[in-house]
């Protein structure tokens, strides 16, 4: 008698997808002393040549006294005659001149006169202002104590304003950024002799923080700038500049020394 086939069941096949573990996260990039990993688009070194790199910060801060001064002087005359008040201010106004380039050395074009010439009710007034700029303190204060001297209450001396030329400001800006150059190359030169490595080429310099300010920061005098005295508009007047950098230098190893062996016979 024949047998009847036996009935298969259908098959059951279990399956799970399993998320792949992510990657771990990079290593640290800028390293103190040693190899670096390839930056971006940098092109791969010979095999078995490693780029080694020193990173370090360096900072710098230079202070300036100002180079020039300003002294503004006033004077006038009222008259019932036009010509008497004219004559009256152009006379001191010769002397002032004269007195500036003698005693003071200043060119005639740091000197700037504005003149007003007006009526009031019967009587004719000439007003002035002269303007001289001087780089050099101490010549400023005897022209300014002679005028005091030789015309006494006819001439109106301001206090002094003290500034910096632009070009004054740009060499401070600049030598404090080369200070601070300096600065991280030394601390780079150290690192390196304490490894007894050499320094090589700098290959990355780049300036990261300048500040500029003038006076002292912690200076809370109470003084208003009319009673102030010269050196403390000196020292108000003082720029200073602060920069810090940051810097990438090659190292380079200290090749070994070879030393001669004479043969032995």
């Amino acid at each position: 008698m024949p047998l009847s086939p036996v009935p298969l069941s259908p098959a059951r096949v279990f399956a799970e997808v399993v998320a792949a573990p992510p990657p771990p996260p990079p290593a640290p990039q800028r390293l103190l002393f040693g190899a670096l990993r390839r930056r971006e688009n940098e092109p791969v070194p010979a095999a078995g040549r490693l780029e080694r790199e020193v990173h370090v910060s360096g900072s710098a801060e230079l202070s300036a006294r100002p180079n020039r001064a300003r002294v503004s002087i006033r004077l006038g005359s009222m008259k019932g005659d036009a010509g008497a008040a004219r004559g009256s201010v152009t006379r001191r106004l010769e002397y002032i001149a004269q007195s500036t380039r003698q005693h003071g050395g200043v060119q005639e074009e740091n000197v700037i006169v504005t003149k007003n010439f007006s009526r009031i009710e019967n009587s004719y007034q000439m007003e002035a202002e002269v303007s001289i700029t001087f780089n050099d303190f101490e010549k400023m204060q005897n022209v300014c104590n002679l005028l005091v001297e030789k015309l006494d209450r006819s001439v109106i001396l301001g206090p002094p304003h003290f500034f910096h030329t632009a070009e004054s400001v740009e060499a401070l800006r600049r030598g404090a950024c080369l200070a601070a150059v300096g600065n991280a190359r030394q601390k780079a030169q150290e690192v390196c002799q304490l490894f007894s490595q050499s320094l090589g080429k700098p290959l990355l310099i780049r300036e990261e923080e300048t500040k500029e300010w003038e006076g002292q920061i912690d200076n809370h005098t109470s003084n208003s700038s009319d009673t102030l005295t010269m050196q403390q508009r000196i020292q108000s007047a003082t720029v200073s500049v602060s920069s810090r950098v940051f810097a990438i230098f090659e190292i380079k190893g200290r090749e070994k020394r070879k030393y001669a062996v004479d043969n032995v016979n």
